[in-house]
């Protein structure tokens, strides 16, 4: 396993030789060090004995499947790291599934290797970027932005690293509602997701946060945005 890099350390799951060829030298030309798996089982096995920047799952494979790994990864093995799926499908179902099993981001077969190259960097950036040690709380839901850990009536909550800046812009500016477009620009950029991506996300964050719980704390508010509130807590009109 090649650490000696600065341009990252990529997890490639991929059952086609050719093309995990094809992008293992590419990137390893771009800096970055790579390590392979060609089967689900596989896959899982490295992702969670080592650490990556980024994995890069198929979601057709033998043996375990890409969303089997990633709700896998999300669920069991508690791994945070940014997944992104490589799926010939372009329906948006199948996307949205994938999102929902725990993927950051998604790229359709074939694809430009450039295109590949500016998501994983995207995704590694955002990895990267300097955390505040802020606490937030609203109710019994608590981030604690150092340590990355969110949890609600004093339980764990498991999150993809999306869906933790999510809750993060959401309770930093909470009782404030927080538009659409300000979350995407936060959290893309420019590089915005196309519709869906925003709203598995949401979906994804909603339950964790408030499924199993009486109260509701992540709200959509129509027309205007989405927040994260204790309504009790509010002054009445």
């Amino acid at each position: 396993m090649k650490r000696d890099t600065q341009a990252g350390l990529i997890l490639l799951v991929e059952d086609n030789r050719s093309l995990s060829e094809v992008v293992g030298e590419y990137f390893e030309s771009k800096g970055f060090g790579v390590d392979y798996a060609g089967d689900g089982v596989d896959g899982y096995r490295l992702a969670t004995k080592n650490s990556y920047d980024v994995i890069v799952l198929d979601l057709n494979l033998p043996r375990m499947d890409g969303l089997q790994v990633c709700r896998k990864l999300r669920e069991e093995g508690k791994i945070a790291t940014p997944v992104l799926m490589l799926t010939a499908r372009d329906a948006v179902s199948d996307k949205v599934l994938g999102l929902e099993a725990g993927a950051d981001d998604y790229l359709i077969k074939p694809f430009a290797i450039q295109e590949l190259e500016a998501r994983i960097r995207a995704l590694i950036r955002r990895e990267r970027r300097q955390v505040s040690t802020e606490v937030y709380k609203v109710a019994d839901l608590v981030l604690d932005t150092g340590s990355l850990r969110a949890t609600r009536g004093g339980r764990d909550l498991t999150l993809s690293p999306i869906a933790l800046r999510l809750l993060g812009i959401l309770m930093r500016e909470s009782p404030r509602v927080v538009t659409r477009r300000d979350i995407e620009r936060e959290i893309w950029g420019d590089e915005l997701p196309e519709s869906d991506t925003l709203r598995s996300h949401l979906y994804n964050l909603r339950k964790a946060v408030d499924r199993g719980f009486e109260k509701q704390l992540l709200h959509t508010v129509q027309t205007a945005g989405y927040r994260i509130v204790d309504l009790d807590e509010q002054p009445k009109a």
